[in-house]
């Protein structure tokens, strides 16, 4: 460990203790601000955009080179509040940038973590319908929409069937702030439940409807990280909410708990290529501010964990003869295409979260046949790295101009070409009435 580093971790200021108890926006506000004057070296404070009614919607990026992206560092983010009358998760990523930089220099794992790795956390997606529950409950407020009345969770585009909805200011936002970042991995935190649920959320036959489930083709990878998550928080085991939803592990598959269009988590695996699962974190969805630390207490470990996930599989660039990086080229692994390609981004970029094995990895260069290479994933990778493998391209003769913006595909359902897709909103008379039930309470 960087004795010098550990010295001025225990110099540095410290931000005036954050307390177990809602913040609104003004403290909010105040709480990050002091963080990133106090801790400058290691954080960057910026609004991504503004609800509907004005507010700032906050992002904190915690990290050794805060506010520019650099490579081989991988981008992580959590987002919580998107339900304004959910509010656990608001309070623990409070919570979470307090440790991260009061740990700084003092925690070996910590430490490690800021310096291999990009943390943006936005406490708070929607602040106008936190501030608008004036008698919060357990099941339903008044809040959970935004100041439109607009749920910000079905707002999104969707892969499957059209999404009509008026896309609200705090989506749009999201939306592109996803175009400004490579982002790898993902969570938003939610409540109302005690599960951890992968994409996807919505579905047709070819992605597994007829069997109640709707799976990508990264299920292996996405059960994992629920696990992850789950496995470290005691709460999450089971039926905990006394819902008689049975949660085997503490996971669920989207779809298979319920149908939902317009999901972010779709959204950011689909279009972003991100992986992203939803947490669920307590059976109340506004509960009473004493049992904030047993919430904190509960999730600390997963909080932590989970970001460490960031690190997973094999990431690298991909170059030309000449050794510039090339961006805008297809990298995925042969056997698991994503609907839309994942590609390198302008600094020839590629990151690919995979467990431990032997993958064929597809490589495409625009205007120029695939490559396929092999890569051996290791069971125990390097802490707080991916395996790395640069990719060097030998062309014969002139490499043809490649464009560094990286075209996005169409928003629009990437999925309904293909087969059977006529009955992808055709679920069981069973998740007809899930999804009514989740409509009207969830």
């Amino acid at each position: 460990m960087d004795f010098a580093r550990l010295w001025l971790g225990l110099l540095l200021p410290l931000v005036a203790a954050l307390d177990f108890s809602y913040h609104h926006q003004e403290e909010m506000e105040a709480f990050l601000k002091s963080v990133a004057q106090n801790y400058s070296s290691i954080t960057h404070l910026h609004s991504i955009g503004k609800s509907v009614k004005g507010r700032n919607l906050w992002v904190l990026v915690v990290g050794r080179s805060p506010k520019e992206h650099r490579i081989g560092i991988p981008e992580f983010k959590y987002v919580a509040n998107m339900h304004g009358d959910e509010t656990v998760g608001r309070e623990l990523l409070l919570h979470l940038i307090d440790y991260l930089v009061t740990s700084d220099g003092k925690d070996l794992e910590i430490t490690n973590l800021i310096n291999s790795t990009r943390i943006h956390i936005m406490p708070s997606m929607n602040p106008d319908g936190f501030e608008n529950v004036k008698k919060p409950d357990c099941f339903y407020s008044n809040g959970r929409e935004n100041d439109n009345f607009y749920d910000l969770n079905r707002n999104f585009p969707d892969a499957f069937e059209f999404n009509n909805e008026t896309r609200q200011p705090e989506t749009v936002a999201v939306m592109e702030w996803l175009k400004t970042e490579t982002f790898v991995l993902s969570a938003n935190l939610h409540g109302g439940a005690l599960v951890a649920s992968y994409p996807f959320d919505n579905g047709i036959p070819a992605t597994g409807t007829l069997h109640y489930r709707s799976l990508t083709p990264d299920d292996d990878v996405f059960q994992y990280l629920a696990n992850t998550y789950a496995s470290r928080n005691p709460n999450m085991k089971g039926d905990q909410c006394k819902s008689k939803m049975n949660f085997p592990n503490g996971i669920t598959n989207g779809y298979s708990w319920y149908p939902l269009k317009g999901g972010m988590q779709d959204y950011n695996y689909v279009w972003a290529q991100c992986f992203e699962i939803t947490l669920e974190l307590s059976c109340c969805k506004y509960p009473r501010e004493e049992k904030l630390p047993s919430f904190w207490n509960h999730n600390k470990a997963s909080l932590i964990e989970y970001m460490k996930q960031v690190h997973l599989g094999v990431k690298g660039q991909v170059f030309d003869q000449n050794g510039n990086p090339l961006p805008n080229v297809i990298v995925e692994v042969q056997d698991r295409k994503h609907i839309c390609p994942y590609k390198t981004n302008k600094f020839g970029e590629y990151y690919l979260l995979l467990l431990p094995g032997s993958y064929i990895l597809n490589v495409t260069v625009p205007g120029h046949n695939p490559y396929l290479m092999k890569v051996i994933i290791p069971k125990k990778s390097q802490d707080f790295s991916a395996f790395k493998k640069d990719i060097v391209f030998s062309f014969r003769g002139q490499l043809d101009s490649i464009p560094v913006s990286n075209p996005p595909c169409p928003l629009i359902p990437l999925y309904s070409n293909l087969p059977s897709h006529s009955a992808a909103t055709k679920p069981s008379v069973f998740l007809f009435l899930v999804t009514l039930f989740h409509i009207l309470f969830k």
